[in-house]
């Protein structure tokens, strides 16, 4: 599948972003097209023990289709130490919602850092996240995170954000392992309160351990939110997607450079087409992904 457009790029970083209270500065890199004005904007979540470093088979993609990504580092990356059992790692939940804020707080200052001031449009921003990056993303687009009793908790919903796209997302909470239920109780998202636009990518083969569930678990951030939203089913994919958090990396099971690709040109196709109203590049993405047979796709409007 051909990227949708092919710049020159290059990233910056560390950039530190200011925060209050937080154990570790919180840092970002930024990968940017060389050339170009206007640029829409990409704030990425990665997965768990990931880092800024992580994910460019993805990111060089976007960027060179044209927009601007912004990696911050979470707490839970393996370069910070803080694992399961350690009594901060039940609050890091929190503190990556947090850390997309901080983004968005100080955005004109990650530009400036980034020497993109003046090039880029704050107006048209999304988020973006895999795994337990896509349930923080979920959090600012409108999911809550459901208590031991079942009452949905605060609201950390961002107001300005265009769209979201959340890839191999938490399902529900009712469903999740013993080894999740004790160490990861946050992995209960609500999604009925997730009300902005979002892409739900979805691998057919990702079984997870964290639950008890088969692979239909990571199809209900798109069944159970309201409209609109759009889902994307990947035949024979597993939790990486072919490797989308880097090549030949240890979490990957299923390397394949193509998924990799087509998971990267479906994100850039879906904000192209609601950030920008370009709707002919993801007319042009779904004819080749279902004449392929490469995804399955639905939408509710």
């Amino acid at each position: 599948m051909p990227v949708l457009a092919q710049h020159r790029t290059i990233a910056v970083k560390p950039i530190t972003v200011p925060t209050d209270g937080r154990e570790f500065e919180l840092q970002v890199k930024v990968t940017a097209p060389v050339q170009g004005a206007d640029l829409p904007v990409i704030v990425f979540s990665h997965g768990n023990a990931w880092s800024m470093d992580g994910y460019e088979p993805l990111v060089d993609r976007w960027s060179a289709a044209g927009f601007v990504v912004v990696q911050p580092t979470h707490l839970d990356s393996r370069r910070f130490g803080i694992g399961f059992d350690d009594p901060r790692f039940g609050a890091i939940w929190r503190v990556r919602i947090a850390d997309l804020h901080g983004v968005l707080d100080h955005f004109g200052h990650v530009m400036e850092q980034a020497g993109l001031a003046g090039r880029v449009d704050p107006s048209r921003v999304a988020l973006v996240g895999h795994s337990w990056g896509a349930q923080t993303v979920g959090a600012l687009l409108g999911a809550r995170v459901v208590d031991g009793a079942g009452n949905p908790g605060e609201d950390f919903s961002r107001e300005g954000i265009g769209a979201g796209v959340l890839i191999a997302a938490t399902g529900t909470g009712d469903s999740l392992s013993p080894f999740a239920a004790e160490h990861l109780s946050f992995m209960r998202p609500d999604y009925s309160t997730m009300r902005a636009p979002a892409l739900v990518i979805a691998a057919e083969k990702d079984q997870s351990k964290m639950s008890t569930r088969g692979p239909d678990w990571f199809l209900d951030a798109y069944h159970l939110s309201p409209a609109p939203k759009r889902l994307m089913a990947v035949p024979n994919g597993e939790h990486t997607l072919g490797g989308i958090a880097g090549e030949a990396v240890a979490e990957t099971t299923d390397p394949d450079p193509a998924r990799v690709a087509l998971v990267a040109d479906a994100v850039g196709a879906y904000l192209l087409d609601v950030l920008d109203g370009r709707g002919d590049a993801w007319s042009e993405f779904r004819v080749a992904a279902e004449a392929g047979r490469w995804a399955s796709l639905e939408r509710k409007d």
